[in-house]
Order: structure tokens, then C-alpha cells, then sequence
């Protein structure tokens, strides 16, 4: 039996009909780890501090009080808004098309939108806070002091960087004794350093669930350890880790996540966009309950 050469052009070709998202962080893993004020109702929010006083001894009988001083401290978030797109499909593209991908759009943009939420608390952690001491005063920014600080100085993600974390925070009465949960970003190359040395992963349970499923566990050495991947860099070969008090920044939504997929009876072909919207605030409530821990990349 023959057939002939040529019937191979007309094979067909079968074109997938759906769409995979890009590789990506899709939800937020900081904002139930912080307190979260909810819906904030104007263009800022305040959150109000109070110092401490100690017991004075009492030397005589039927003196009079003395008054002590405590002090008082408002900081101030401001809400800062974001988007994300217009993704735009062009009307005259969708016939042309297998399958719509404006479908798959609001994912995309819900999960931007989360990542934001992030990089948002990040930044509270970490940057200067605006800070009021006084009805009418100027806003004094505050940034996180050298004591609550580690430098990397040239070492990678070490048990001596963890130990002294959790000792800063039990010097703070920072720690579980007072109610917190700690908490620690950290990214790839941690868990890299943090698996390959041996100071760490002894055989206790935990190291070896840890080597077993080449990661790290939900709670370890005193912290609750969340995966980020967008870590500052501060200088060459450094990235910048943070570990904080679950009420150490307090984060509020201005707009939640708003999004839209609409044509665009403006323009030729009525192109069709998913377009997101959001606005967001947050604050760091004191430095004591942040630690900044800076770490060698290239080791």
C-alpha cells in the first residue's frame, strides 16, 4: 500500500486553549503577620504610644505624691495609592486568538496587588517613621537604631545572627513571655546557608524535617519563618532580612483591591483591559520590636 509524501502538510496542530501564569509570589504572607487595622477612612492613620514608669520608694509616712513623667507618642501613616495596567488585548487580536487571556488577567493583577501589600509592611519595618510628640509639633523620623541592627560583616545567614536576633528581642521583653509571635523574612539564599550548616541542622526533628523537605519550617528557633523574595539590597553581594514582633507595624487599607476587564469604546476595535486599583498604609509601632539582620550572599 502507498501513500503519498505530501499528505504530512496537513497535519494539524493542536494550540493550547488556557493560559499558565509566570512563576510569582501570588499572595500576601506579611499582612496577617502584622496588626492589621482594616479599612482606614481618610488619607493617614495615627497609631498612639505610651512609655513606662517604675515603682519610687517610699522613705517617710504622710508624704506627698510626687508626679512622674510618661511619655506619649503618635505616629502617623500616610495611604499611598497604587495600579496595575491596563493589560490590554487589542479587539481585532481576540478572534485571532485560541483563547481569551483577559480571563486569566484579574489573577494577574490580584496577585500584584498582594505583593504590594508586602513590599508595603516591608518598608514599615524598615524605614524611618514619622513621629509627633507633641500637640502641633513637627514630625520627627525615626529610623531604626544601631542596637537593632546586625551587619552582615561578611558572614552568611548564621546560627551567631538568629541567636543574637532572639536575644535583642528577649532583652525588650519582646519575645513569647509578653504575648508576641516572632516572625523572620527571609529569601533563597538563606535557606541555602541555613541548610548547609551544620551549627543548624544537627539531628533533632526539626533539622531533619527541614533537610527532608529542603526547606524551612513553618516555626524554627523561636521564629515563624516567611519566604520573601524581594529582600533590599543594601550593598554588593548583601541582602537585608528583617525579623520583627507581630505588633510591629500596624497596616491599613485604604482601597481594597479594585479590579476591572472592560472594552474601550474610545478606541479602535473596542480593545479590552484589566486594570487594578488599591491604596494602603502602614506604620512601624517601635523599634524594639524590629530587628534588622544583614547578610553575605556570595558565601
Amino acid at each position: 500500500m502507498s501513500s503519498s509524501a505530501t499528505i504530512t502538510t496537513a497535519f494539524r496542530q493542536q494550540f493550547h486553549d488556557s493560559y499558565i501564569h509566570a512563576l510569582q509570589q501570588k499572595e500576601s504572607r506579611f499582612q496577617s503577620k502584622v496588626v492589621d487595622r482594616g479599612m482606614i477612612d481618610g488619607s493617614s492613620f495615627t497609631t498612639n504610644n505610651i512609655g513606662l514608669v517604675e515603682a519610687q520608694p517610699v522613705t517617710g509616712r504622710y508624704q506627698d505624691k510626687q508626679a512622674q513623667d510618661i511619655g506619649h507618642a503618635t505616629r502617623l501613616a500616610y495611604m499611598a495609592d497604587f495600579d496595575i495596567g491596563p493589560l490590554v488585548v487589542d479587539g481585532f487580536d481576540l478572534p485571532k486568538l485560541v483563547a481569551d487571556p483577559t480571563y486569566k488577567y484579574v489573577e494577574v493583577l490580584v496577585a500584584a496587588a498582594n505583593r504590594r501589600r508586602d513590599k508595603t509592611i516591608y518598608r514599615a519595618l524598615l524605614d524611618a517613621a514619622l513621629e509627633r510628640t507633641e500637640e502641633g509639633g513637627s514630625l520627627s523620623s525615626i529610623a531604626i537604631p544601631a542596637g537593632q541592627q546586625i551587619a552582615a560583616g561578611g558572614t552568611g545567614f548564621t546560627k551567631a545572627q538568629i541567636i543574637k536576633a532572639l536575644e535583642l528581642f528577649r532583652a525588650n521583653e519582646c519575645d513569647h513571655e509578653n504575648g508576641e509571635t516572632l516572625c523572620m523574612a527571609y529569601n533563597s539564599v538563606a535557606v541555602r546557608q541555613i541548610l548547609t550548616d551544620t551549627t543548624l541542622t544537627s539531628a533533632d526533628f526539626m533539622a531533619v524535617k527541614m533537610l527532608q523537605e529542603g526547606r524551612l519550617t513553618d516555626r524554627w528557633c523561636g521564629f515563624t519563618w516567611i519566604p520573601y523574595e524581594a529582600l533590599d539590597v543594601p550593598a554588593a553581594n548583601t541582602a537585608r532580612a528583617v525579623a520583627w514582633a507581630g505588633s510591629a507595624v500596624q497596616f491599613g487599607t485604604g482601597i481594597n483591591v479594585k479590579t476591572a476587564v472592560r472594552e474601550n469604546t474610545n478606541q479602535r476595535g473596542h480593545p479590552r483591559g484589566g486594570y487594578a486599583w488599591l491604596s494602603l498604609g502602614a506604620v512601624r509601632q517601635d523599634e524594639k520590636k524590629v530587628v534588622q539582620l544583614d547578610f553575605a550572599t556570595n558565601v
